[in-house]
């Protein structure tokens, strides 16, 4: 077994299991941020239960994503030091920004409103919850613009030693790689959020009505109930499910659109930067006969063949030309073309050197997996197709204020939440699949710097053996399952409690909307004598 097989497959699962809940902390935070300043403007008990219930589960996802977030660092330099020693110039800025900054910042301000309720006036609290907010998104930046270097280096020399000096902080930060990889990542963690919303909302409904709460009329309009004898199961629980189903619907679709948007600017970009990757991911491998060229809807052919066994199936002509140029003329480059102008600029074989150890001297395989490429490309399409979808039928469906009484169509609403999750790791494993052999491409613009690209054969660190990496990647996917297990039982739980689960006040009878310094003080107690009494003054209640 080779070294950096094994250290590729673990940066692979613990990266792609970290990015679950990425998406979900930064495009669910942003709702519950909206949801709290519609109670704290308008006083309705409804916006109160829906940013308890919310930020809940947005808190059981937070802590995983923090807790796996750490050990992607250290991985950095235990089994890539080499990678580490090259890019560690340019990669110290924005890491110490999100680390030192943007985290910091984030999870002191989080803390606030975590143990902030019914300590704070409503403003400050909220003022905290949105900086929480912002600090993850500005956080997700600077990792984004991390990652961006890598695909295209930008503002920067190659110093005497042969690694990359950074001279233009400015540049690093701008690069138009990472506004386009950002822009596309936030728009997939709002769709995310949005079909969060709708899947645990149509759950929810869909129990009234199995409960028997909710009824319709002969029109098919709600009539809605009320449990005597459950709190929280009332007139008001089904105002907090409505809203949450058909605000996220409307957000996954304004999701979809900004996806859709982000990704056609980011493919032209790939196009010009990373060529090898988009054609790859067309299995691009024959000349047009028409002008301009064809987009593959199907190809078939052996993946261990690669373009020799490739046979379009369905095609459609012109539109790779408008993906890639914006046009419906241009010859877009062959995965056949660019192979041979890659081992021109780059070389056929591994450089001789001791740094690549037995790779040393070996072919280049400048063509990604492309059956990876290929339907990552597809799988990351027609999954965040879904949303869009999904999002518009539930809006048809509950226009007249509940759901249908099917279970399986329930069953497919919650089924629908993995949808986006799915779509956004199949873009990411073809973002960092497709740059393969490069763990950093080069730049082919003139802005680019020759010299300033590596081979990923180059980057595992040359002290670690096959035993350590695997005990590594054994023991951390172990625990990564364990804390998976984890996380489900504890949204499971929380989900099917209801916002009860998120309100232990409620339990107690307490009905009055969340109490702070700026409320009446002679109506504090709302009729409790003693405040030991007062689960509210409990301030771990809504953490725990």
């Amino acid at each position: 077994m080779d070294p950096l097989d094994i250290a590729r497959w673990q940066f692979g699962i613990t990266t792609v299991y970290h990015f679950l809940m990425v998406p979900l902390t930064l495009g669910l935070g942003a709702m519950v941020a909206i949801l709290q300043t519609a109670w704290v403007r308008t006083g309705d008990e409804r916006w109160l239960r829906m940013t308890k219930f919310w930020g809940k589960l947005y808190l059981i996802n937070f802590i995983l994503g923090v807790a796996t977030g750490l050990v992607q660092e250290f991985q950095f330099g235990m089994a890539w030091s080499e990678y580490s020693r090259f890019v560690g110039d340019v990669f110290g800025a924005p890491l110490a920004l999100e680390g030192l900054l943007a985290f910091f910042a984030e999870s002191t301000f989080l803390g606030v409103w975590i143990f902030g309720w019914g300590r704070l006036r409503k403003g400050v609290h909220l003022a905290a919850l949105w900086l929480a907010v912002i600090g993850s998104w500005v956080s997700a930046y600077f990792i984004i613009v991390a990652n961006s270097w890598m695909q295209h280096p930008v503002g920067v020399e190659l110093g005497e030693d042969g690694r990359p000096v950074m001279t233009d902080l400015w540049a690093v930060l701008t690069n138009n790689t990472a506004i386009a990889a950002y822009s596309h990542t936030l728009a997939g963690a709002v769709m995310v959020g949005g079909m969060f919303l709708l899947g645990i909302s149509w759950y929810h409904l869909w129990r009234r009505r199995h409960d028997g709460i909710d009824t319709v009329d002969a029109d098919g309009r709600v009539v809605v109930g009320s449990h005597p004898e459950v709190r929280g199961r009332d007139e008001k629980d089904h105002g907090v499910w409505i809203r949450s189903l058909r605000i996220g619907a409307v957000v996954a679709l304004v999701g979809f659109a900004a996806v859709a948007i982000s990704g056609d600017l980011q493919a032209k970009l790939m196009y010009q930067q990373q060529p090898m990757k988009m054609a790859a991911a067309e299995a691009a491998c024959h000349d047009d006969e028409l002008p301009g060229s064809s987009f593959s809807v199907l190809s078939i052919g052996d993946p261990g063949a690669g373009c020799e066994s490739v046979t379009p199936v369905i095609e459609i002509p012109y539109v790779l030309s408008w993906l890639g140029a914006g046009d419906f003329t241009t010859e877009m480059p062959t995965v056949t073309d660019l192979e041979t102008q890659y081992v021109d600029a780059y070389g056929e074989t591994i450089p001789e050197d001791e740094l690549y150890g037995q790779r040393a001297g070996s072919e280049i395989a400048y063509v990604p997996v492309m059956w990876i490429t290929y339907w990552g490309f597809r799988l990351m399409i027609g999954l965040g197709a879904i949303p869009a979808f999904a999002a518009a039928v539930a809006l048809w469906l509950t226009r007249k204020g509940t759901v249908p009484a099917s279970p399986w169509i329930m069953r497919l609403a919650l089924l629908g939440i993995t949808a986006p999750f799915a779509a956004n790791i199949a873009g990411w494993i073809f973002t960092e699949m497709g740059r393969q052999p490069f763990v950093v491409a080069p730049n082919p613009d003139p802005s680019g710097v020759d010299g300033v690209f590596m081979f990923t054969a180059a980057a595992v660190s040359p002290g670690t053996t096959v035993g350590e990496l695997l005990f590594s990647v054994i023991s951390l996917t172990a625990i990564y399952a364990v804390l998976l297990v984890i996380e489900v039982m504890l949204l499971v739980k929380y989900v099917r409690g209801g916002t009860i689960s998120a309100m232990p006040e409620m339990e107690h009878g307490i009905e009055r909307t969340e109490r702070g310094p700026d409320d009446d003080p002679d109506d504090q107690h709302h009729g409790h004598q003693n405040r030991d009494d007062d689960p509210r003054d409990d301030v771990l209640a809504f953490a725990y």
